[in-house]
């Protein structure tokens, strides 16, 4: 764990935001504050309604709060606020995010308020959801099946596996890079005759075989297998990896097969033979 200095509450006052006035300082969350201080950049200058600058909250020896400088320091006699807080192993320290805002491009600035409490880098980068998980190039899952030759037998096992090996993607999101490792965790085997195998187990061949399907009745049928991935993603310049809540499926089907019936019986002389006796 390592510590940031997250700045102390700051007293009520007035101020303006995305052109609204209110009687109380606004406080959002980290990553939202970055957000809008990120969209404003794309803002030419001169046509700007909002400055927004990182700095610590500095208390002065008369009481009163003010914003420090970007670099982290406040003026003569002037001490540095806050309050202790943990992050993340790697982590970096977040000062608050103040905003400065005018009524129009030709009005003059108005002061400084802080508009959120700062804390760990980590709070400001943004968020990869399940459903731009879902959004990946994921791939379908591999298939294996022993016996492979376009038959089967009933009451015999078909034996079925996957690959079990995690993926690595790149994406971008917000503007930033992510990294995005994928790992197929649970699968569920459609069998084409009403019979479905849910496991966690990746399975594996014969005789060390642990995932298989025993046949009752002859007939063509494919085996469809759904793969549920679960992930986790790392921003470029950020040692910290964040799992990702919720999950994707990638589903893949065996081309068909036939289940056939064998019965065995005596006979005079080898099958093998050529050519093939014809008891055989």
């Amino acid at each position: 764990m390592s510590l940031a200095l997250v700045a102390a509450p700051t007293p009520g006052g007035s101020t303006r935001f995305d052109g609204k006035a209110t009687d109380q300082n606004v406080r959002l969350g980290a990553a939202r504050a970055e957000d809008l201080a990120r969209r404003n950049v794309a803002i030419h200058p001169e046509l700007r309604l909002f400055n927004y600058e990182r700095a610590p909250q500095c208390r002065e020896a008369a009481g009163i709060w003010t914003k420090g400088s970007a670099d982290g320091t406040c003026p003569e006699l002037a001490n540095l606020a806050g309050v202790i807080q943990q992050c993340e192993t790697g982590d970096t320290m977040v000062m608050p995010m103040w905003r400065q805002a005018r009524a129009t491009p030709a009005a003059a600035w108005g002061p400084w308020q802080q508009i959120d409490a700062g804390g760990c880098g980590v709070d400001l980068l943004p968020v990869l959801t399940e459903a731009d998980f879902r959004l990946l190039p994921l791939p379908a899952p591999t298939l294996t099946l022993q016996p492979d030759r376009g038959w089967v037998l009933i009451n015999i096992e078909t034996i079925v596996s996957t690959d079990p090996t995690p993926i690595t993607l790149r994406t971008e999101l917000l503007g930033y890079g992510i990294t995005v490792e994928a790992t197929p965790t649970r699968w569920t085997y459609d069998f084409g005759d009403g019979h479905t195998l849910t496991t966690t187990s990746p399975g594996h061949a014969y005789p060390h075989h642990d995932v298989f399907h025993e046949y009752e009745n002859p007939g063509t049928t494919t085996i469809t297998l759904n793969a549920e991935w679960t992930g986790r993603y790392q921003i470029d310049g950020s040692p910290i990896w964040r799992d990702i809540n919720g999950t994707a499926n990638t589903t893949t089907t065996s081309p068909p097969f036939t289940v056939e019936e064998r019965t065995s019986r005596l006979v005079a002389d080898l099958c093998t033979d050529r050519p093939k006796p014809p008891d055989c």
